[in-house]
């Protein structure tokens, strides 16, 4: 039910006139709209020809994300100054789709600006263009409902009061900080935050600042949508700046391999090219901090990094050399950890997060819920009464606390033992309190932590 739901509101999302999109970020029609200096396109073009070899006009525009028109004016001026040759049409049925070369002197100037910057992309969109649409697109002009929050977490075991704290939290358009036990679905349940956003974004490929370029989309981080938009290559002048990909928004989740570097521009020396820090790839969208004060950077630094950010609403980079730069900080943010809030920050940083969510052990009948939707989505056949036995006979004795991650791991393991034994997926105490102690570290180094059940459980 919860699917085809997301199936429906992801239709009436492509279904979304493109006039919306070109309004936002209309594509540039002349070389003065693209806000980019005709030098700095001649070495782009310059760049893709030493990368590409022969390349026709179609492929520059594909290449570049520009119009025919805006290119040809500079290829024009490469002609001049003898930079590139025409080899004419590769198709003789085309002969306007004409073939571009780079000439002897055109490949040293190239290989220059290569060393000057690495990068061969799209053209890159303008500073002030970049932070235009952001601001525009903000994330934090959606209004989250109650009854989003049960759109979006149908099908998912959450305590009533956990979503009413959640909620909330999405309109404040302030960090939340959510802690608790690992195992407790915190990582989870933050994942899920997203689907409470799932309109649409633009996100450049990359911006300029000057003459420097920083690559900002990440295939990794950033989902395509897939929209009835023209190729570039097609050179219709339909649909948004196609310097910019139409994504969902993204969705960034950074854990303990975050370092302050990660934060910060970071230039590629391999690459020549600078590359944009994980919270300006997540613009627009959810930036979640996972496993906080298990990174390897000292939590004090990552959290006094978020000072100014939170409260100005504006993150200020750096590209070395005393060159500083700003653009908008527009995510939500979450840090997610393990550990108690305060001994991970003092009361002062705490009190610029505006949310402390905290997630408790499960009760049964949250655990039995659990239980029950992961039995019935695997087709595991559990006997009567074993649910009870593993709730008095294993939880109880030990005092151990239930988490919603037991029952899914636990009837994975028992299944397990039971098609090893039988080739059957019945399980029942014996193949519990195997998959109980084969899960859990023992207390008793050298000795089960239970004996085997002593009746038909087995």
């Amino acid at each position: 039910m919860g699917m085809e739901s997301n199936a429906q509101d992801s239709a009436e999302l492509r279904s979304l006139p493109l006039a919306q999109l070109e309004r936002l970020a209309p594509r540039p029609i002349s070389l003065q709209e693209t806000g980019l200096s005709d030098n700095f396109l001649a070495d782009l073009i310059a760049k893709h020809l030493l990368e590409g070899g022969v390349l026709s006009m179609s492929e520059l525009v594909e290449r570049l994300a520009l119009a025919g028109a805006i290119l040809e004016k500079i290829l024009f001026f490469m002609r001049q100054e003898g930079r590139i040759e025409v080899k004419g049409p590769a198709n003789k049925d085309n002969q306007t789709n004409l073939r571009y070369a780079l000439t002897d002197r055109g490949r040293a100037g190239a290989q220059d600006a290569m060393l000057r910057s690495g990068y061969v992309g799209p053209a890159p969109v303008p500073l002030e263009v970049y932070k235009r649409v952001v601001t525009a697109q903000t994330v934090h002009d959606s209004a989250v409902s109650q009854t989003d929050m049960e759109r979006a977490f149908e099908g998912v075991i959450l305590r009533q009061e956990l979503m009413d704290q959640l909620g909330p939290s999405m309109n404040s358009g302030r960090a939340v900080f959510i802690y608790g036990p690992a195992g407790t679905g915190k990582t989870y349940i933050t994942q899920k935050l997203v689907n409470l956003f799932p309109d649409l974004t633009l996100v450049p490929y990359a911006i300029a600042i000057n003459e420097t370029v920083i690559e900002v989309f990440d295939p990794t981080l950033h989902r395509v949508a897939e929209l009835d938009i023209p190729s570039p290559n097609l050179m219709l002048g339909t649909g948004p700046d196609p310097r910019f990909a139409c994504c969902h928004r993204p969705v960034v989740i950074s854990g303990g391999e975050l370092t302050a570097d990660m934060l910060e521009v970071h230039f590629d020396e391999a690459r020549r090219q600078y590359i944009a820090p994980l919270q300006l790839k997540a613009n627009n969208g959810v930036f979640i901090i996972d496993d906080m004060g298990r990174q390897r950077v000292a939590p004090e630094t990552v959290f006094n990094r978020w000072i100014v950010p939170l409260e100005e609403k504006k993150d200020y980079l750096s590209l070395g050399a005393g060159r500083h730069f700003s653009v908008p900080f527009d995510v939500v943010l979450i840090f997610s950890t393990n550990l108690h809030p305060l001994d991970l920050a003092d009361e002062a940083f705490l009190r610029r997060i505006g949310y402390k969510i905290e997630f408790p052990h499960l009760e049964q009948d949250e655990y039995r819920l659990i239980w029950e939707q992961f039995r019935g989505a695997n087709d595991i056949a559990v006997r009567e009464n074993s649910l009870e036995f593993l709730f008095n006979e294993l939880y109880g004795p030990d005092g151990r606390p239930m988490l919603p991650c037991h029952p899914r791991d636990l009837l994975s393991i028992a299944v397990d033992r039971a098609v090893y034994q039988s080739g059957s997926r019945e399980v029942g105490p014996e193949q519990l309190l195997w998959a109980w102690n084969s899960y859990f570290v023992s207390m008793n180094p050298g000795g089960v932590t239970r004996d085997k059940p002593s009746n038909d459980g087995g």
